[in-house]
């Protein structure tokens, strides 16, 4: 397993949150993907979707399972990684670079607060 990178946030289901200004960029982490195991689709929201928060946004199907992708944050989706519509490999290959999933535009940067820092995330999943 990959390091968990410090400069993210993590929700209790997995999914990371980079931000740049009220931008956040969105994917599953290191610790999912492996749990997954081979990725062979991704079904990715639709740009101009709003999410909310703690509300199913994509799906990532593996040979194993299909799991759902929550949203961590609230906001509108500005733009999907349509590279991994014809190579979905790439989650198990980059989950924190190249396969992350999609950017919204933040709604409420409060619910940043909520989210795991690497320290309390690496423990979730320790436990």
């Amino acid at each position: 397993m990959s390091q968990i990178p410090a400069t993210l946030r993590y929700s209790a289901s997995h999914e990371w949150v980079r931000v740049d200004n009220d931008l956040a960029t969105v994917g599953i982490t290191d610790h999912a993907q492996a749990e997954l195991s081979d990725v062979v689709y991704v079904d990715l929201p639709k740009p101009g979707a709003t999410l909310k928060a703690g509300t199913v946004a994509a799906v990532v199907e593996s040979v194993k399972a299909a799991s759902d992708i929550y949203s961590p944050l609230t906001g509108e989706v500005v733009e999907v990684n349509s590279a991994l519509v014809s190579a979905p490999e790439l989650v198990n290959k980059d989950p924190y670079g190249e396969a992350w999933l999609f950017r919204v535009k933040l709604a409420n940067s409060a619910e940043l607060d909520l989210l795991m820092d690497a320290a309390k995330y690496k423990a979730s999943i320790n436990e």
